[in-house]
């Protein structure tokens, strides 16, 4: 198994669809993501695949089961088996999102909105002290699309990300899909965002494609990048630096030269920063 390292580039998510493919052929990849609830099993041909696949790649994990966002306290089965996963795989980053899932113990398996207040902050940023205290190590968390505004919010997401990192001192993960898409159903402006946040924090990026259902976007990751998404995404590089980013795709997954053309794309425009970067 590779040590831990730094990812550069631009990377993708790992999918079942997709085993024999990297495993047979080792495409040049610079790291894959880890959806981390797809291998919470005892065992099984999915964390075989994975020790395969960690043996040549370097890996983040990903999740979507510490529910930050709700009033339940944190699930410490979950969080047990998540450092069991760390310290078997050893991933460079661990990441989840600002968001909630659950609520008495029963899961939506969605991605649900909060109001941006401060009661949400105390409760957010406590349980991300408590993630970080237990896995030892920081918390990488992501923004959220949203389709709805609460009428109790007292700020803007991007001030209530900035008063997180400060209360807890988490990393971010910036997703400017979502970005875009909350920019366009809420009518705010995507740049002034991206503009507001704790550059030094972010340590990966995400692309995803969108759905334009007419009165909303919505956030399905199943579509090519959009043009307006990737116009964002050059914005966001110039503010924080060639970040290691990744090509996320969840829905109606396509053939994996699909992912390595996207990802190609995204590498362009990380080797143009770089370039910038020298030239400064």
């Amino acid at each position: 198994m590779k040590a831990t390292q730094s990812l550069n580039g631009a990377g993708i998510g790992l999918r079942s669809q997709h085993y024999q493919t990297i495993l047979e052929n080792k495409p040049d990849v610079p790291w894959f993501e880890v959806l981390t609830d797809n291998y919470m099993g005892a065992g099984g041909l999915p964390l075989y695949h994975l020790e395969q696949v960690r043996n040549n790649y370097p890996i983040s994990f990903h999740g979507v089961g510490l529910s930050l966002g709700s009033a339940d306290p944190i699930n410490m089965k979950y969080l047990n088996k998540l450092k069991q996963l760390i310290k078997r795989y050893q991933p460079v980053h661990v990441s989840d999102h600002l968001a909630w899932v659950s609520i008495n113990n029963h899961y939506t398996h969605e991605l649900l909105p909060f109001p941006y207040n401060r009661e949400a902050l105390e409760i957010v940023s406590d349980k991300i002290n408590q993630v970080q205290d237990f896995l030892g190590q920081a918390l990488i968390v992501e923004n959220p699309s949203t389709y709805l505004c609460f009428n109790n919010s007292e700020m803007p997401e991007w001030n209530f990300i900035q008063e997180v990192v400060n209360r807890t001192g988490c990393e971010l993960l910036i997703d400017i899909n979502n970005v875009y898409v909350s920019a366009s159903n809420h009518g705010f402006n995507p740049v002034e965002y991206i503009s507001n946040i704790p550059k030094q924090r972010v340590k990966e990026i995400h692309l995803a494609g969108y759905e334009d259902r007419q009165s909303y976007l919505y956030d399905t990751h199943g579509y090519r990048i959009h043009e307006a998404v990737w116009n964002l995404y050059e914005i966001a590089l110039s503010y924080f630096d060639a970040t290691p980013t990744l090509i996320e795709w969840d829905n109606d997954i396509p053939d994996f030269e699909v992912l390595i053309n996207e990802a190609s794309k995204a590498q362009n425009y990380l080797n143009q920063m770089k370039q910038q970067e020298k030239i400064a």
